[in-house]
């Protein structure tokens, strides 16, 4: 379920080339702190995936709600509650 959320979210990435040593530059800027810098684009766009999917992963170890990403929303299970991970759900 969790690649559901990382497709839909890729699906807003953002791309520029900057004056450094990895010139790629990649955010989805509706997730903040989501970006990733490459050698090339590919490089990048693969860096920004694993990025994505941390960001996601550390957000739903410590409880944090996540926003709508495109047409899902991740709601976190409370902490206290066992549980086997989160909840996608469809928004229209």
């Amino acid at each position: 379920m969790v690649l559901l959320v990382i497709k839909a979210a890729m699906k807003n990435e953002h791309f520029e080339i900057i004056e450094v040593e990895e010139p790629y530059y990649g955010e989805i800027s509706e997730l903040k702190g989501v970006w990733a810098t490459g050698k090339t684009l590919e490089e990048c766009r693969g860096n920004l995936g694993e990025n994505l999917e941390g960001w996601i992963l550390v957000r739903n170890s410590q409880g944090i709600d996540m926003p709508t990403i495109n047409c899902y929303k991740v709601i976190t299970p409370a902490l206290q509650q066992p549980t086997s991970g989160h909840i996608i759900i469809p928004v229209q």
